[in-house]
């Protein structure tokens, strides 16, 4: 396959190799296209659960309808609560 870039492309990907952090072009555009590939997958995701979404949107703003709110900081609290759980679930 023959691409042809653009001279801003082939600037980046020079750049990218020239700044040590790639070894060759090839994995310039691998990185690149991990990269995509992980957008499309949380786009994907995005997609499948919209309508879970709509519904935690739809409560939350019920509750706050109704005066259920709690204070910034202490929701921060909570989700990195949640975070640390859920990532040590993981590992």
């Amino acid at each position: 396959m023959v691409i042809d870039l653009k001279p801003e492309q082939q600037r980046v990907i020079d750049d990218a190799v020239g700044s040590g952090a790639y070894q060759s072009p090839g994995e310039v555009l691998d990185q690149a296209i991990e990269m995509i590939r992980e957008q499309l997958d949380r786009e994907h995701w995005i997609f499948e659960q919209r309508g879970t979404v709509a519904a935690h949107i739809e409560t939350g703003f019920a509750q706050a309808e109704r005066g259920e709110l709690i204070d910034g900081d202490a929701a921060l609290v909570m989700l990195r609560k949640r975070r640390e759980e859920r990532l040590k679930t993981q590992g």
